[in-house]
C-alpha cells in the first residue's frame, strides 16, 4: 500500500496527459514509476548526517515542492499548447469560411472564453488535488495553491494562443485577393497590422508580467512593422501596481520580515511600476532615503509557463508563414529576463557601470545595500530628478534639453565604443536628469545624468566592439569599400548598403550632408528599391547579425527617440558617435575585463584622428554642396539661356508678323 511517508527513491510524480474531453486536462499518477532524472523526489535522503535537522528538512521541502510545482507547470503548459495548436491546424484546413468567422469574432470580448476555461481549469484541479497531494507528499492546501499557479498559467497560454489564432486567420483570410508588392497589397497588410498590433496589445495588458514586457522588446526593434511598433509603444509607460500584501509576502519570503520591521519608513504605495516589479521609497534606520524594488510574486513559475508558450507560438508563425523566420527571438528575450530577474546581477551591473563613470561628474549611479538585497529585492540609494524626456519641467528648471541630449549621446556612445558593457533598456523612465539645486548634481554643470534600472546590460565582444568602431568611421564618411569590409565582419552580408539607413538617415550614394537625411528622390528610389524585399530577406538580415549588433540597434533606436523629444539635431549624436568611435578603435581591451581608462597617448592618438575625420567629413560636405551649388547654376543657366531663346524667338516673330 503507498501511503505519503514511504517516498523513496522509486517513487515519484510521473504525470501523463489523458484527454476526457478537448478542453479538459486530467492529471494520472503513477506512485510506481520511475524517478526521471530531472525532478528527484528523495535525492540524497541518505547522504547528510543531520537529514532530521527541522531547518535541513524545510529547506529539502521547500525545493521539492517548488521542482514539482514547475513539473506541472510545465505539464499543464505543454498539454494546452498541444491541444491548441491540433485546433489550429484544423482551423487552417476549415478554408476561408471559418477564418472569416475568426476574424469576426475578434472584435468580441473574450471574457466568455476565459470563464469556461477558468471553469474547466478547476473542475480539473478538484479532481486531481487529491492525488497530487499524496504523490508529493505535501499538506493539501499547499497542492491547491500550486494547482492555482498552474491554472493562471493555463488561462495565460489560452490568452496567448487565441490572440495567435486570431491574427494567423486574419492575415490569411485578409489578404488572400490582393497581388503581392502592389499599392492595394500594402495598404491592406497596413490594416491587418494594425487590427493584430491591437490584439497584442490587449493580450500584453491582460497577462502583464513577461507579455508586457515582451511588447517592450518589439516596440523597440526598429525592423518590425511600424504600425506594431507605435502601437504597442503605450506599453513603455504603462503598468499596474500590486498591493502591498503582496509586496510584503515577497519581503517575508526573501528575510522572513516584513518590510516594515527592515526599514524606519516603508511607503506602503509604489512610486513607480514596470512590468516585472515595482519600487517603493523608504527610508534606512540611519535615516537615509533609499529606493526599493520589490519582483513580483510568482514571477518565475510564470516565466517557465510563458517562455514555454512564446517558443511553440515562434514554432507555429514559422510553419503558417514560412517566410517569418523570427524564431530566434525568443531565446534572445529568454536570456535577457533571466538576467533582470536577478537583481543581484542587476546591483552589480549597477557599481560596474559607476566604475565606468567614476571620472564623469554629470553622471551618477545609484548606491547600492548588500545588506538589504537578494535576487528578488533591490535596495539602492534614492536619486532625486526629473524624466529626461520631460522637456516643460527641464526648461522651467533654466536646464537647456539641447545640452541634455549631448550629454547623453556621450554616455551611451562612451558606452557602446569604449566600455564595452551595454544599458540594454535606456527608454525615457529609465533615465533622470537632476538639477543643480539638487544634492545629487555635478558641481561643474548644472545638471547631472543619473541612470537607472541596471538589470538587462549586454557585454560586448571585444573584436565586436573593435569592428563597429572601424565600421562607424565607415559610415560617417559613407567610404563605400570599409563599410562594405566591416559589414561583411560583422554578418551584414549584401545587406551592407542599407546600414548607413539605419544609423544616419542617408543612404550610401546620398549627396546629402550628416544628418540632414535624404533628399525626396533619394526617398523615392529607396522605398522602390525596398519594396521589393521580402520578410524573409529581413528575417535573413536579421539573423545574421550578431546578438551585440541587435543590442545596440534597440539601444540606438531608443536613445535617437528620446534626442529627437529633447530638440537636438541628429548631426549632434552622428559627431558624437564619430568621436568615440576614433577613441574606441585607439582603445584595446584583450587583457583588462573591466575596460581600463584611456592614457595620454590613446587620448592624443585618437583626437588627432578624429580632427582628421572632420577635416575629411567637412571637405566632403562641402564639395557636395559645391557641387549641388554648380548643378543649379547650370539648370538656372539652361533655363535662362531657353528664356532668352524664346524671347528672341518671340521678337522675330513680331517683326516678320508686322
Amino acid at each position: 500500500m503507498f501511503r505519503p511517508s514511504m517516498l523513496t527513491t522509486q517513487t515519484c510524480l510521473a504525470p501523463y496527459f489523458t484527454m476526457c474531453r478537448p478542453s479538459i486536462l486530467t492529471l494520472n499518477l503513477s506512485p510506481s514509476s520511475q524517478i526521471p532524472a530531472k525532478y528527484p523526489l528523495a535525492k540524497g535522503v541518505d547522504e547528510p548526517s543531520n537529514f532530521n535537522c527541522p531547518t535541513v528538512q524545510a529547506s529539502r521541502q521547500k525545493k521539492q515542492k517548488q521542482k514539482h510545482e514547475n513539473g506541472i507547470v510545465l505539464c499543464y503548459s505543454w498539454g494546452l499548447i498541444a491541444i491548441s495548436m491540433a485546433a489550429l491546424r484544423r482551423c487552417m484546413r476549415w478554408g476561408s469560411l471559418a477564418a472569416a468567422s475568426l476574424a469576426a469574432v475578434s472584435v468580441a470580448p473574450s471574457s466568455f472564453s476565459n470563464r469556461l476555461l477558468s471553469e474547466h481549469v478547476s473542475n480539473s484541479d478538484r479532481l486531481s488535488s487529491s492525488w497530487i497531494s499524496l504523490s508529493m507528499g505535501m499538506p493539501l492546501d499547499n497542492s491547491i495553491s500550486g494547482l492555482a499557479t498552474v491554472g493562471e498559467g493555463l488561462l495565460r497560454s489560452y490568452r496567448a494562443v487565441y490572440t495567435f489564432t486570431v491574427n494567423t486567420c486574419d492575415y490569411k483570410y485578409s489578404l488572400r485577393h490582393y497581388e503581392e508588392k502592389t499599392e492595394d497589397y500594402y495598404k491592406a497588410l497596413s490594416e491587418v497590422h494594425i487590427r493584430a498590433a491591437k490584439r497584442i496589445l490587449k493580450l500584453c495588458e491582460t497577462n502583464r508580467g513577461f507579455y508586457t514586457k515582451a511588447g517592450q522588446f518589439v516596440a523597440s526593434m526598429q525592423q518590425m512593422p511600424k504600425e506594431v511598433t507605435s502601437t504597442l509603444a503605450i506599453l513603455q509607460d504603462k503598468a499596474q501596481p500590486w498591493p502591498f500584501t503582496a509586496i510584503e509576502k515577497v519581503f517575508l519570503e526573501e528575510f522572513e520580515k516584513s518590510p516594515l520591521e527592515m526599514y524606519a519608513e516603508f511607503d506602503a504605495q509604489p512610486i513607480a511600476a514596470a512590468s516585472l516589479a515595482q519600487v517603493h521609497h523608504a527610508v534606512l534606520k540611519n535615516g537615509q532615503d533609499v529606493a526599493v524594488k520589490v519582483q513580483y510574486p510568482g514571477l518565475q513559475q510564470q516565466f517557465l509557463i510563458d517562455i514555454i508558450t512564446m517558443k511553440i507560438l515562434s514554432k507555429a508563425i514559422a510553419w503558417v508563414f514560412p517566410e517569418y523566420q523570427f524564431e530566434w527571438i525568443v531565446p534572445e528575450f529568454e536570456k535577457n529576463l533571466s538576467k533582470e530577474l536577478d537583481f543581484l546581477q542587476e546591483a552589480s551591473n549597477a557599481e560596474k557601470t559607476g566604475r565606468n563613470f567614476s571620472k564623469k561628474e554629470v553622471v551618477k549611479v545609484p548606491e547600492i545595500h548588500w545588506e538589504l538585497c537578494t535576487k528578488r529585492v533591490l535596495t539602492m540609494q534614492f536619486m532625486y530628478g526629473w524624466k529626461v524626456d520631460d522637456v516643460q519641467s527641464l526648461v522651467k528648471a533654466g536646464i537647456d534639453p539641447k545640452k541634455v541630449a549631448e550629454v547623453l549621446a556621450e554616455v551611451f556612445a562612451a558606452m557602446i565604443f569604449c566600455h564595452g558593457f551595454v544599458h540594454g533598456d535606456p527608454h525615457p523612465g529609465n533615465i533622470l536628469v537632476s538639477g543643480s539645486g539638487n544634492k545629487f548634481a555635478s558641481n561643474r554643470s548644472d545638471f547631472a545624468i543619473v541612470l537607472l534600472d541596471h538589470g538587462l546590460y549586454r557585454e560586448l565582444d571585444e573584436q565586436f566592439r573593435s569592428e563597429f568602431c572601424h565600421l562607424w568611421k565607415a559610415l560617417i564618411l559613407l567610404d563605400p569599400v570599409k563599410l562594405r569590409e566591416a559589414g561583411e565582419r560583422l554578418g551584414a552580408g549584401r545587406y551592407y548598403r542599407y546600414l548607413p539607413v539605419i544609423f544616419t538617415g542617408r543612404s550610401l550614394s546620398s549627396k546629402s550632408g550628416l544628418g540632414q537625411g535624404m533628399s525626396p528622390e533619394e526617398k523615392m528610389y529607396l522605398k522602390d528599391e525596398l519594396r521589393n524585399f521580402s520578410v524573409g530577406d529581413i528575417s535573413q538580415f536579421m539573423e545574421g547579425l550578431p546578438r551585440d549588433f541587435l543590442t545596440i540597434l534597440r539601444t540606438d533606436g531608443l536613445l535617437r527617440s528620446i534626442i529627437a523629444k529633447l530638440g537636438a539635431e541628429s548631426r549632434v549624436r552622428l559627431l558624437i558617435y564619430a568621436k568615440y568611435a576614433v577613441l574606441g578603435a585607439a582603445l584595446r581591451h584583450d587583457d583588462a575585463p573591466d575596460r581600463p581608462a584611456q592614457n595620454w597617448k590613446v587620448a592624443l592618438k585618437a583626437s588627432l584622428e578624429y580632427g582628421q575625420l572632420r577635416i575629411r567629413l567637412e571637405t566632403l560636405e562641402i564639395a557636395h554642396k559645391l557641387e549641388s551649388c554648380y548643378r543649379a547654376l547650370v539648370n538656372w543657366l539652361r533655363a535662362f539661356g531657353s528664356g532668352i531663346q524664346g524671347l528672341f524667338s518671340l521678337g522675330l516673330s513680331i517683326v516678320y508678323g508686322c
